[in-house]
């Protein structure tokens, strides 16, 4: 059985989140990989930035923005568990 969301087929659960929420994951919750400081904080920077846009059109009304933003703001405070597995300390790019 495969599964579309707006025309685009969704691979795999991650995937039909994404392309049903309209959320980048990875963009909230950080990578499952290493990521330098500077990378960090350019990905942390646009998050914040989607996130008050979010937020500014579920105060203007818009319903399906306030579940997004709650979602979003939830995956800021997540860490993957491959990620924390390995050891990596976050934003060093090494290992704790």
């Amino acid at each position: 059985m495969r599964t579309f969301v707006a025309g685009q087929e969704a691979h795999d659960d991650t995937e039909f989140a994404e392309l049903a929420l309209g959320i980048d994951i990875d963009l909230f919750r950080g990578p499952l990989e290493s990521e330098t400081d500077s990378e960090r904080a350019a990905r942390e920077d646009a998050a914040r930035d989607i996130l008050a846009d979010l937020r500014a059109e579920a105060e203007a009304g818009d319903e399906i923005a306030g579940w997004d933003a709650l979602y979003a703001d939830a995956l800021t405070r997540t860490v993957p568990f491959l990620r924390a597995a390995r050891g990596f300390r976050p934003g060093t790019g090494e290992a704790a």
